[in-house]
């Protein structure tokens, strides 16, 4: 009877150790319903995980034959083993559904139209389950016609190095809308991750300011902090850096920044990228800026996301290996006032 299923099912918890403590769950009325169809002889184990039934395990045979001491034993191990095993996948996909929200959290909602400028953004967090890593970019409406972009690299992988991309991502664009230039943005973001003591990081950022123009090109106000210098790419198809390289962030406490303008003229293209683009290595060998730029030059007359996808292909044919550090490139092409 239902009623015999069950009083057999506590006397099984309490011989596992179990007690009174924990409740049969839902699933009983399906377990005994499953017990009584096979007939005979049944055995129904729940399956306790932290001190947690998660389910039960019911075994049968449709004979009278009770079943062998060993073979309930052995039944035993394997419920404790199979609980062990449920819970441990429940609670690895709870951790990464968390991490997963979290890692894209940092990452910025979306590119915003910006009238005259071609963008496209290749994003690369190196290891699995990774979407977020010591890597950053962002590109963002500051006011009328002016528009901020990033492109940063924290000191490390994982959480701790995401952590302080989250908080430079977030601090860049509260200083900019307050009306802070450049140098004031990062001098006032090095002094947020200095304040982080011992968690903080070093940080290498090219921070830049973009007023597109009337007459199809575009001036910058650029601030290269211990970042790769950005590339521009002209139509002739010469390639040369683009600022000159300043100090780190999270290093000292007395920073002084300076801004440079320039002018991407229509047809130009600007491209920025973190060092593990450039420290893709092969053996010895290793891409660099030269090879970089190299790679630049045969980009003449391509648009924003042709030029991107073409320096990440080449970055991932550079070696065989998968890359071992996150990756990110940011171009912005000027394509000049469209002609009736």
């Amino acid at each position: 009877s239902e009623a015999a299923h069950e009083a057999a099912l506590r006397t099984s918890m309490r011989s596992l150790g179990l007690g009174e403590s924990l409740t049969l769950g839902s699933g009983i009325g399906t377990t005994l319903s499953t017990a009584s169809a096979v007939g005979g002889e049944t055995v129904v184990l729940p399956l306790v995980a932290r001190n947690r039934v998660i389910g039960m395990l019911t075994l049968g045979k449709p004979s009278d034959e009770h079943f062998r001491q060993e073979i309930l034993e052995l039944a035993e191990d394997l419920s404790r083993r199979a609980a062990l095993a449920l819970d441990n996948a429940r609670l690895y996909s709870e951790r990464t559904a968390i991490s997963q929200s979290l890692q894209r959290s940092l990452l910025p909602p979306g590119l915003p139209q910006i009238p005259g400028v071609e963008v496209e953004v290749i994003y690369r967090a190196a290891g699995e389950g990774n979407e977020v890593g010591g890597d950053f970019y962002d590109l963002f409406p500051i006011r009328d016609g002016a528009y901020g972009f990033a492109i940063g690299d924290v000191c490390g992988t994982g959480p701790e190095a995401a952590a302080v991309t989250g908080l430079a991502r977030h601090a860049l664009r509260l200083l900019a809308r307050e009306g802070f230039g450049g140098p004031a943005v990062l001098e006032r973001l090095n002094a947020a991750i200095l304040d982080e003591g011992s968690r903080s990081r070093f940080l290498t950022l090219l921070y830049g300011e973009l007023w597109p123009q009337e007459d199809g090109s575009a001036v910058l106000k650029i601030v290269c902090a211990g970042h790769p210098l950005p590339l521009r790419l002209r139509q002739d198809g010469t390639v040369e850096p683009y600022a000159e390289p300043q100090p780190l962030l999270g290093v000292m406490d007395d920073l002084e920044l300076y801004e440079q303008t320039v002018t991407l003229d229509p047809g130009d293209v600007l491209l920025c990228v973190t060092d593990g683009v450039t420290e893709r290595r092969e053996g010895t060998r290793m891409l660099g800026d030269d090879g970089l730029a190299d790679v630049l030059t045969t980009c003449t007359g391509l648009t924003a996301g042709a030029v991107a996808a073409r320096i990440m292909r080449a970055v991932e044919r550079f070696a065989s290996d998968a890359p071992s550090d996150d990756m990110a490139i940011l171009a912005m092409r000027v394509p000049g006032l469209q002609k009736d």
